[in-house]
C-alpha cells in the first residue's frame, strides 16, 4: 500500500520562522527515520546505524570534545545527520515513503510540541541557573 504526501506547501510554523530549511529537513528525516523504526521491514542495519547515531549524539565521548568552541559542536551537527542519512538509504523505499507520510501526520498535528519542549527545557534551566546562583550566594555571602 503507497502512500502519497500531499505536495501542497503548509504554512511556516511557529519553529519554522526561525529555523533554516535545511535543519527543519533534517529534523524531518530524523523524525521519518524514527517512524521507520518501528516497522517490522526495517533493516536490522538501518536501526543499527540509528542506534549508534542516537549514542554518539547522548555520548560525552566526541572525536572533538565539545569544549572546544565551534568545532566542539561541529562534529555533532555533521556525523549525527550523516548517519541518519545512511540509515534511511537503507530503508526499502515503501517503508520510507510510509514512515516520512507517518512523520508528516504527526509534524502536522503537532506544531505546538517542539516549541513547548523548548520552552520547558528553557524554564528548567532557569530554575536550575536560580538555584545555582542562590546557592553560590549562600556560601560566599555568609
Amino acid at each position: 500500500m503507497t502512500r502519497i504526501i500531499s505536495s501542497t506547501p503548509r504554512p511556516p510554523s511557529f519553529l519554522g520562522r526561525f529555523v533554516p530549511a535545511r535543519l527543519r529537513a533534517v529534523w524531518f528525516d530524523a523524525l521519518s527515520l524514527l517512524m521507520a523504526l518501528g516497522d517490522r521491514r526495517t533493516p536490522p542495519l538501518a536501526r543499527l546505524i540509528a542506534l549508534a547515531a542516537l549514542i554518539y549524539a547522548v555520548s560525552p565521548v566526541d572525536l572533538l570534545p565539545d569544549s572546544i568552541p565551534v568545532l566542539g559542536v561541529s562534529d555533532d551537527l555533521l556525523i549525527v545527520p550523516a548517519l541518519l542519512a545512511f540509515a534511511a538509504r537503507s530503508l526499502p523505499s515503501a517503508v520510507l515513503a510510509e514512515a516520512r507520510f507517518k512523520a508528516d501526520r504527526f509534524a502536522g498535528h503537532r506544531r505546538w510540541l517542539v516549541p513547548a519542549i523548548l520552552g520547558g527545557v528553557l524554564l528548567i534551566g532557569l530554575g536550575v541557573a536560580y538555584l545555582l546562583i542562590r546557592g553560590i550566594g549562600a556560601v560566599f555571602g555568609g
